[in-house]
């Protein structure tokens, strides 16, 4: 069995590099080293990396495609190179062994593999992914097509005719071209096939790129829905829940603990973690099944420092001690009535749509208002029938906000991308901020 040498090119890939490395060592064929060329990340790819056997992670910067492949072949030890990007995901545990099993005949230079969509992938980038990358074997003699994204290359060929280190783009198909006319052959292999969250052409005609899409997936049996119950199941998501000793409040406990519920219902949470200032409440909560209670500072406790900074905080020590989430899900106890799928529920709308931040949101036909010194301002179009105005949304944060750690390490929260998931409870958005209200619901809670 000969050596394969896989070289993975990342720049703040955290999004997606657990689940490439996951499936890269879940790999049938067993004689491999991993090698890592990194553009200078700056989110926690590395730290993730760092959780995987991978051999060598090697540095790449003024960042070009082709140098950095070249950087990593100088320090690999296989016979066969493999270029995989960092948001490259291996279907399957025998894409490997496909790509290899293409080399018995001496004149095949190279091989690359399939690339296959996500379901929020845009159309336009589906599109072309369905297209370009078909369901049948192809090898070519004069077609120089060829795609670094996913290809096993001999060594030998490599060290013969090398990746152009100094253009911008397309490294593989300039290098394709070269090896055709020196007499090799490259081959398109469909069984050795990645996930791809971007596609290989820019975006186009929306409304035609899905009428196109919906083709193409009608015609060829494509099917997501499995993909993605797997990649969240392999996803590390995380809790995090922030609690302030109040000396006039007593009803914490009772609300910790009733989030907590929540939170052990959850198919997809891995861990729960409690920020807070009180020794005893971080006691309870790890009483109550909470997996860390984090005991911070009293400067982070007071009304003017927002929650972002302890979001942060949390996140910050989480990461130092090598937890590192794919998925935050930021929950406020002064919220009791969650819906029972509402946490799952809006960790799969996030994962599968691709969303930056997604909150959940009540829609509003009322008429709103700002207060603007001693007036009021009308927000929305006024007194409108209902079925006519545009729709309006009130969001609760701290009912349940799903992020992404790059977000809250930079003490924001939200990300550009922002999705919505309805809530139609109307006990969904009631907030428990003091001891009056909290009296109200006592009994329900105790119960509950």
């Amino acid at each position: 069995m000969q050596k394969i040498s896989i070289i993975i090119r990342t720049k703040n890939e955290e999004r997606w590099i657990s689940s490439c490395l996951k499936s890269v060592f879940e790999q049938r064929y067993g004689s491999f080293e991993v090698i890592i060329v990194d553009n200078e990340s700056t989110d926690s790819t590395l730290a993730k990396v760092r959780q995987f056997p991978v051999k060598k992670v090697l540095s790449c910067t003024d960042y070009l495609p082709g140098k950095s492949l070249n950087i990593g072949i100088e320090e690999a030890e296989g016979d066969f190179i493999v270029c995989l990007s960092g948001h490259c995901i291996p279907t399957n545990d025998r894409w490997l062994e496909n790509l290899y099993k293409n080399f018995d005949d001496p004149e095949v230079a190279g091989v690359y593999g399939r690339q296959e969509p996500l379901s929020f992938t845009p159309p336009g980038d589906k599109r072309d992914m369905m297209i370009v990358f078909g369901p049948e074997r192809k090898v070519q003699r004069k077609d120089s097509f060829f795609h670094n994204a996913n290809s096993m290359i001999r060594k030998e060929i490599l060290h013969k005719y090398p990746f152009d280190d100094k253009i911008t783009n397309i490294e593989d198909r300039i290098w394709a071209q070269q090896v055709l006319r020196h007499g090799y052959a490259v081959i398109y292999e469909p069984d050795a096939s990645v996930y791809h969250w971007h596609g290989i052409h820019q975006n186009g005609d929306e409304t035609r790129c899905q009428n196109v899409v919906r083709i193409l997936e009608s015609l060829n049996g494509y099917s997501y829905e499995e993909m993605q119950q797997e990649q969240m199941e392999n996803l590390n998501v995380v809790a995090i829940i922030p609690v302030k000793e109040e000396l006039d409040f007593t009803g914490q406990k009772i609300l910790l603990k009733q989030t907590l519920r929540y939170v052990a219902r959850s198919r997809y949470i891995n861990s729960s973690v409690v920020s807070t200032d009180s020794p005893e409440l971080a006691r309870f909560a790890v009483e109550e099944g909470a997996d860390n209670a984090l005991l911070r500072g009293k400067e982070l406790s007071h009304d003017y420092v927002g929650l972002d900074m302890v979001y942060h905080d949390a996140l910050n020590r989480l990461e130092n001690d090598n937890n590192i989430p794919d998925i935050l899900v930021l929950l406020e106890i002064t919220y009791p009535f969650r819906d029972e799928n509402l946490i799952d529920g809006m960790v799969k709308s996030f994962v599968r749509k691709g969303f930056d931040t997604i909150l959940p949101a009540r829609k509003e036909t009322n008429v709103i208002w700002s207060q603007e010194g001693d007036r009021m301002k009308l927000v929305d179009e006024g007194f409108v029938p209902r079925k006519f105005k545009k729709a309006v949304y009130v969001s609760y944060k701290g009912l349940c906000c799903v992020t992404r750690p790059e977000f809250v390490r930079s003490e924001e929260i939200f990300g550009d991308n922002i999705g919505v998931y309805k809530v139609e409870n109307p006990f969904s958005g009631m907030e428990i901020r003091d001891e009056w209200h909290f009296d109200q619901v006592k009994n329900i809670l105790s119960a509950a």
